[in-house]
């Protein structure tokens, strides 16, 4: 059987978009490829990566980036004016506002040289002036003016972002760094006490636990990465529990149930093992019988839901408000530390939840999406 093919045709040409369709697509596409450099932040590496993008955007001969005071990237021609371009940054940051410059302020020796005006236009980011955009071209315009503020306003914003996401790591860190300061030193020295117990009873025991508590403090203090596998939180959690088990010994028992699909999600570091150390402590505070603490980790579709259970002597349901509202003088070891960081990662829906009352237990449930945009281990 023969086919017949038609040619594209005007149905073809429309389909691919008029005229303004395309420059709106190539406009966007060059404001997406710039992008990612920027909200890296206003760096020399930043600004190589993401000039030749912003100068696509305004179809001039030539474009700089500067800080406040030094030229951080140039592309295009006439690169003979790149020395003139700290005295513009400085002159601009100076006055605060967007300023034209004329041919006998960029005085050059070339005749066939296309820059002959450059429009400089500060870079604001945290309401603060953080550098400069520079844009040559061969006459000036008040479309030119216009289009370069626009493209600086966009750029600024970008900025903005990386120094929120900058203000959200530095946030982050600070309270991993006080979540470190709360590990309890009676644990330490009670760890190291159940240790040396056993250096002359059970030698073989003794170094057993002494590898784990050294692999205990070296993932708790570890100076890398605001996030982990569920994997490394939970094999931490089991040293933990195994140094607690050789202090209390049958007093303590522990259920695991992992689901193995969700080993390889990405959380929060030490967002567990707060939870866990808050369990024992409550689980077994008070009483000489045996306390129970089981942690689940259940795949439930797009989450990953973990449950910290104990059946102590509970909590009063005011008190666990306090501490999530991050009251210093709660002995609820990290809860308000842990519900701060999962909802600044995942958003406030994906805060703790805490079910106890007095006698009766407490559950903590822990939510995180398995992928989200920002977490990776």
């Amino acid at each position: 059987m023969l086919s017949r093919m038609r040619s594209p045709g005007p149905w073809r040409r429309r389909h691919l978009g008029t005229d303004a369709d395309r420059a709106t697509f190539r406009t966007l596409h060059s404001a997406s490829l710039a992008s990612p450099a920027l909200r890296a932040g206003l760096t020399a590496d930043s600004a190589g990566k993401a000039i030749r993008h912003l100068r696509a955007l305004l179809g001039t001969p030539a474009l700089a980036l500067t800080d406040t005071h030094e030229l951080l990237a140039w592309d295009g021609t006439g690169d003979h004016h790149a020395g003139q371009v700290d005295r513009l940054a400085r002159e601009t940051v100076e006055r605060g506002a967007t300023r034209v410059v004329v041919r006998d302020d960029l005085p050059c020796d070339e005749g066939s040289c296309p820059v002959r005006t450059a429009v400089v236009t500060p870079l604001v980011a945290d309401e603060r002036i953080v550098g400069t955009l520079q844009v040559f071209s061969p006459s000036h315009t008040a479309g030119l003016a216009r289009a370069a503020e626009e493209v600086a306003s966009w750029v600024s914003g970008q900025l903005d972002l990386a120094e929120l996401d900058a203000s959200r790591t530095r946030a982050m860190e600070a309270e991993v760094r006080a979540l470190r300061a709360q590990i309890s030193p009676h644990f330490i020295y009670n760890s190291l006490g159940a240790i040396a117990s056993f250096v002359r009873t059970d030698p073989d025991r003794a170094r057993e636990l002494l590898l784990e508590f050294a692999d205990f403090t070296r993932y708790s203090f570890r100076s890398h990465g605001d996030y982990t596998t569920l994997a490394e939180e939970l094999r931490s959690v089991e040293r933990y529990l195994l140094l607690e088990q050789a202090r209390f010994g049958d007093r303590l028992q522990v259920t695991l149930r992992i689901a193995p699909e969700v080993l390889p999600v990405a959380v929060p570091f030490l967002c567990v093992q707060p939870l866990v150390e808050n369990a024992v402590r409550h689980g077994l505070a008070g009483s000489a019988s045996v306390g129970h603490i089981s942690i689940h980790a259940q795949d439930r579709g797009h989450e990953c839901v973990i449950e910290v259970e104990d059946d102590g002597i509970g909590e009063d349901p005011e008190k666990v408000r306090r501490a999530l509202a991050g009251d210093a003088a709660s002995d609820s070891v990290g809860l308000g530390n842990v519900d701060s960081r999962l909802r600044n990662a995942y958003g406030d829906e994906f805060g703790l939840v805490v079910e106890t009352a007095p006698g009766a237990g407490t559950k903590v449930t822990v939510r995180v999406p398995k992928f989200a945009p920002g977490v990776h281990a």
